[in-house]
């Protein structure tokens, strides 16, 4: 791709063309590294995260966690509040009572997709709280108590 256009728009070059590549191909889940996207377009990486910042803006693409990018497809309902808030949304959505055993951190990863390292920084949050016993390996985290509504509900 040639390089005419103004460097104030390139990032928005460069967004407009990664926008015709996921056009291109609907099966495509996750953008190009930052590093391939730079060397493509002979860019640094803060034009590049200018792009990608473009895309989430406009819905197309989103941030996962270990530094890729993932396209969102038409339709696809995604929650983006962050991590800590979804999973405050396990007491309610299972029902959970006052001295309960919460789910494991592994249950939780597979439920939301996460990493267990991400997941376990959400946990320390709720523990940290005061609604969750401190877990542990081979320590199973019960509720301590339960969050207002207004903090953990979402509908």
């Amino acid at each position: 791709m040639s390089q005419q256009a103004s460097p104030r728009g390139t990032f928005q070059v460069i967004a407009d063309a990664l926008k015709a590549q996921i056009e291109a191909d609907p099966e495509r889940a996750e953008l190009p590294t930052v590093a391939d996207v730079m060397d493509v377009h002979n860019v640094s990486r803060g034009v590049v995260l200018r792009a990608f910042g473009v895309l989430q803006k406009d819905g197309v693409a989103e941030p996962v966690p270990g530094g890729r990018w993932r396209v969102i497809k038409e339709g696809q309902q995604t929650d983006r509040r962050p991590l800590v808030e979804r999973v405050t949304d396990v007491f309610a959505d299972d029902r959970l009572k006052v001295g309960a055993t919460f789910p494991s951190a592994s249950a939780l990863c597979e439920r939301f997709d996460v990493s267990r390292p991400t997941m376990t920084k959400a946990l320390e949050k709720l523990e940290a709280a005061g609604w969750l016993s401190e877990g542990g390996q081979g320590k199973l985290r019960t509720v301590r108590a339960l969050p207002n509504r207004e903090e953990s509900s979402s509908s």
